[in-house]
């Protein structure tokens, strides 16, 4: 069977939990406040996209393939990026809410994460080299065995990282947030 292929096209206030997205591959499209919540996405393509004031929350995302794939103003709540087609993956989020995704595994250098929430997701064995996190909630998001080198972390706020479980070569952080690197120590850090 064929796969279709939409090119340079927009869609705009498609509710796809009503009439299901057709499969296949979707190069330089832009999908406005959308409704995906739901929906299994396995095995589309989206190349060069635009995601904005969508709801994708709780899709399933098994082999789905995300290249310099932008989501601005969007809610992508318990989402498994890992399940992702991991050949050209990359994205960009701004002004999301991904609270509860998982991106566990994933190696994502240099990806850009701004102004968003992302309440309890798990960056686990990650590799996260260079990446930023501006204006960020991390509110109990999970590091662990991550590669945090030179990434970004000046803005984030509510993020609680270890040292010994993680790589944190060159990361950069601003005061006082850094002082969070000290929480599991259990100390006391006065002016």
């Amino acid at each position: 069977m064929e796969s279709a292929y939409f090119d340079d096209r927009v869609f705009d206030r498609k509710d796809f939990t009503v009439e299901l997205p057709v499969k296949g591959e979707y190069e330089d499209c832009r999908f406005l406040n959308c409704n995906f919540s739901n929906t299994d996405l396995s095995g589309f393509r989206f190349s060069n996209c635009l995601f904005s004031g969508c709801n994708l929350s709780l899709a399933k995302l098994h082999k789905t393939a995300f290249s310099d794939t932008r989501f601005r103003d969007c809610k992508l709540i318990g989402l498994h990026f890992e399940d992702c087609n991991e050949f050209g993956l990359s994205f960009t989020f701004d002004n999301c809410t991904l609270n509860h995704s998982s991106f566990s595994g994933l190696k994502l250098k240099k990806n850009v994460f701004l102004n968003s929430q992302l309440k309890e997701a798990d960056f686990s064995n990650c590799d996260l080299t260079e990446s930023v996190f501006d204006r960020c909630d991390l509110t109990r998001t999970s590091f662990s065995n991550t590669n945090l080198e030179k990434a970004d972390f000046r803005t984030a706020f509510n993020y609680s990282i270890d040292p010994e479980i993680n790589k944190l070569r060159k990361a950069v952080f601003s005061y006082p947030g850094v002082l969070e690197l000290l929480s599991r120590y259990n100390i006391i850090v006065k002016d």
